[in-house]
């Protein structure tokens, strides 16, 4: 059981829409085992309550047997299942057994709706990307913002390189509670974006560039260095992470 579904049920006896019996019966779900051994895994079942959200699978050295067998313990609890850095051999078996499963290819993720939809955080995540090849990142950080229960708007391909294609997206600039800028190459985007807003910035390098980005070093270091106040930095195609911190401010 997710961490705010516990008071928000509380409040359902409370007021007679829920009676005891199936409150203690929903609530029987936190004396089930906090941890589950798949013996190649350990699945943290408590970390729904603890942090409130379900154990998100990282697909990338997995294989599809184990994948699935993550997923389908997750899943029985009805609390949501997030795939990242899927890989496209294992599309045709996660939608097998996860017919209602959203595969994002660009993204590499999978998402599979809880039972009960997160609580939306409070204003909209905007997902910048400089150029069209950092997608992929920023597909995975706004699925994953998404699967948070966000609000998620997106502006692509809008690099230094040509400025005025930012400067004319100034209200999605302003609307924003959170943006995520994902930028390869010198890495200066999120600098510029930095000193235009009052909300957090939160820069991705990605690894897109020529031999002297250092598959991502440059981009990282340009970031790090930023004039601009408050632009925090995750590391090198870490979407996921970013979304995953944006998504706490937008539910503090």
């Amino acid at each position: 059981m997710r961490r705010e579904r516990v008071p928000a049920l509380l409040r359902q006896v409370a007021s007679g829409e829920v009676d005891a019996q199936a409150a203690l019966g929903a609530l029987g779900a936190l004396e089930l085992p906090s941890t589950e051994s798949l013996g190649f895994a350990t699945v943290d079942h408590h970390r729904a309550l603890r942090q409130g959200y379900p154990e998100v699978i990282f697909a990338a050295g997995k294989t599809t047997p184990q994948v699935l067998a993550i997923a389908e313990r997750i899943a029985e609890r009805g609390e949501g299942v997030l795939i990242t850095r899927l890989v496209p051999e294992m599309h045709a078996a996660v939608l097998e057994r996860f017919p209602s499963i959203d595969i994002n290819p660009l993204g590499r993720t999978a998402f599979l709706a809880p039972n009960v939809p997160a609580p939306v955080g409070r204003g909209t995540i905007l997902v910048i990307t400089a150029g069209t090849s950092d997608l992929p990142v920023a597909e995975e950080a706004a699925v994953t913002a998404r699967s948070l229960g966000n609000t998620v708007e997106r502006l692509t391909d809008v690099g230094v390189a040509g400025l005025h294609r930012l400067l004319s997206e100034s209200r999605a600039l302003e609307d924003a509670a959170v943006i995520i800028v994902v930028a390869g190459m010198d890495g200066a985007l999120p600098s510029v974006v930095g000193g235009l807003v009052s909300v957090p910035v939160i820069a991705v390098p990605t690894s897109i560039g020529y031999g002297a980005s250092f598959g991502g070093v440059a981009a990282l270091l340009s970031m790090l260095n930023s004039c601009a106040s408050g632009v925090t930095v995750v590391n090198i195609d870490n979407g996921f992470g970013a979304a995953f911190a944006a998504s706490r401010i937008t539910h503090a």
